[in-house]
């Protein structure tokens, strides 16, 4: 799914890892590195069932709330997830996972900004000595990998499900791609983005 991170040697205190992190971020819940892995690992096997009901069935609603239902779940499930893998990967620790709104909600339009900011997203909280003893490469790819994550995988399943000639899944396979494209550009856009973040720990390099 936590505090403006400025990375330097001075504010690598507990930096947050989420979709939109900034200080006005709601946090509904700070669950356990194995209790965040457990929900989101469930909710990534829940979608694949549920992509898998969508090209077997024969009922065309069923079908399509399948793979709306996929898509969604992948979108809430891969992202921290995945910041947490790489990060641990590249040698950063983690102390606990987020569950709450967007803190970014200048990366959304109008009409999407009120809802994003109750949403339940999920972020991870690093730990500072080992984001110390890391190097920029490291850092900036664990700042990439959530907002990537969640652009690429969901958009899979679309495509997955297109492929599959799941009914309606054109429309929304063009449509996943869209919001893709949408949620990369406004990550790298946006100053509080996991890939401005990733520039900065370059810049620091």
């Amino acid at each position: 799914m936590t505090g403006t991170i400025r990375l330097t040697k001075l504010s690598l205190k507990r930096e947050s890892v989420n979709p939109a992190a900034t200080k006005k971020r709601r946090v509904f819940a700070r669950p356990s590195i194995a209790v965040g892995n457990a929900l989101q690992t469930g909710g990534i096997l829940a979608a694949c069932f549920a992509l898998m009901a969508s090209r077997s069935t024969r009922s065309t609603a069923i079908a399509v709330t399948s793979m709306l239902l996929a898509w969604v779940l992948l979108y809430f499930s891969s992202h921290a997830i995945a910041h947490w893998l790489v990060g641990r990967a590249v040698g950063i620790r983690f102390l606990f996972y987020t569950v709450g709104g967007t803190g970014n909600p200048e990366g959304w339009p109008p009409g999407l900004r009120g809802i994003f900011e109750h949403l339940p997203f999920f972020g991870v909280q690093t730990e500072k000595l080992s984001m110390q003893n890391v190097g920029p490469g490291a850092r900036a790819l664990m700042w990439s990998a959530g907002v990537t994550s969640s652009a690429v995988i969901p958009t899979l399943s679309a495509f997955l499900a297109w492929r599959s000639g799941v009914p309606w899944s054109g429309w929304f396979c063009l449509f996943a791609v869209f919001w893709a494209f949408g949620t990369l550009a406004s990550n790298w856009t946006s100053r509080t983005g996991d890939y401005s973040k990733a520039r900065r720990a370059l810049s620091h390099s």
